[in-house]
């Protein structure tokens, strides 16, 4: 269902939000009062980040450019405008320049779907991670608490020196059966099959 103009679709927002779990990004420029939402990954996610951009094209002036960084890698990212609604979302997700997760958030199957095609990964033997290691493990214990509201257990895996969200096994079939109709095609190898 589509919000009136000025707002954000529900599809939009569920699209930013994951953004705002993995990799995305939001600041407001200096002397500005409206954030804005920057979506950059490698340039071999081309294909996601065209989908996000077609996704959020309403919102944004210009289409996905590459760039590349100074190690040599080459990056592919667009900026949404600057627009209030996307400094709301700032203002929940930022606290002192620093992501946080704000209080009462509550995930759905795109926005999961989204969040782990930025940010999950599946090991050899099958393990299915959400690597939050930018979030302090107080807000990651309140992405464990969303998790669980959607029946869905997880816990915090020691990762070197960080903790991130490791879905306990029983739990795995649920988290993939609810974002597999939203995962696109060139992100189907993060999905675990399971018999």
């Amino acid at each position: 269902m589509d919000n009136t103009v000025g707002s954000l679709t529900k599809l939009e927002r569920q699209i930013v939000i994951g953004s705002l779990l993995g990799d995305g990004y939001m600041r407001i420029i200096p002397g500005k009062s409206n954030a804005f939402l920057e979506v950059n990954h490698s340039i071999k996610a081309k294909e996601y980040v065209d989908y996000k951009f077609e996704s959020l094209s309403r919102l944004c002036e210009s289409s996905p450019k590459e760039r590349s960084t100074n190690d040599g890698r080459v990056a592919y990212r667009f900026f949404t405008k600057q627009h209030k609604v996307l400094t709301d979302l700032y203002h929940q997700f930022y606290q002192h320049g620093r992501k946080i997760i704000p209080a009462g958030l509550m995930l759905d199957p795109v926005t999961l779907a989204v969040w782990y095609m930025d940010d999950g990964s599946k090991s050899r033997d099958r393990d299915v991670y959400l690597n939050t290691q930018q979030f302090s493990v107080n807000d990651q214990k309140r992405l464990l608490h969303c998790l669980r509201l959607l029946g869905i257990q997880a816990r915090l895996n020691k990762d070197k020196h960080y903790f991130r969200i490791r879905i306990m096994k029983g739990s795995i079939n649920l988290f993939m059966k609810m974002i597999a109709p939203h995962v696109i095609d060139s992100m189907k190898y993060k999905l675990v099959i399971t018999p």
